[in-house]
């Protein structure tokens, strides 16, 4: 019993640790997660509905970005999007997507 108490307070801390550390992101980094999360969505979108990759490449390449480095980042999510073979929800793996990049981005600080 005492073990089960020792992890739900663990877990409670790093609840509570999580937000804090997110603090610590710039906006940009928060801005370049969500970006590639609705860039990976919409890859997941196009193929789950049986869209090849080339129509996919084809389809970026008609899209205007804000931000140079955009267009090459979204190619190399959709390429990495397609070679993986889950059948998740686009908007699970927007989540996710999203969750690993701040994770990540708060690891290299």
């Amino acid at each position: 019993m005492r073990n089960v108490w020792i992890a739900l307070i663990s877990l409670g801390l790093a609840g509570v640790a999580v937000p804090a550390q997110a603090k610590d992101l710039q906006n940009n980094d928060r801005y370049m997660c969500s970006w590639g999360a609705g860039t990976a969505a919409k890859a997941q979108e196009l193929k789950l509905a049986g869209v090849s990759l080339y129509a996919a490449r084809q389809k970026l390449q008609t899209y205007k970005f804000s931000k140079p480095w955009m267009r090459m980042m979204a190619m190399g999510i959709t390429e990495q999007t397609y070679d993986s073979p889950s059948r998740i929800k686009p908007a699970a793996l927007r989540q996710v997507f999203y969750d690993d990049c701040l994770r990540y981005k708060l690891a290299r600080k």
